[in-house]
């Protein structure tokens, strides 16, 4: 299994990810699957390294802006 080096932690190369996530996928999956879950995989990688990273609101702070925001 190919792995690279990323802030110190040993990742699997993306090529080998995206092929075991699509191995994992029903055989009747169309493109649009392949792209929604590739989506969904990169999205939950960037909240957690962003959490990881302290770039995290506190709850407070995020109910606050959804209140501006849904009073708009």
């Amino acid at each position: 299994m190919l792995q690279y080096k990323k802030k110190g932690k040993c990742m699997l190369a993306v090529k080998q990810e995206a092929q075991e996530m699509i191995q994992n996928l029903p055989e009747n999956c169309t493109y649009e699957d392949i792209q929604y879950h590739l989506y969904v995989v990169e999205k939950i990688k960037i909240g957690v390294s962003r959490a990881e990273n302290g770039e995290v609101s506190k709850h407070q702070d995020a109910k606050e802006r959804m209140a501006k925001w849904l009073s708009n």
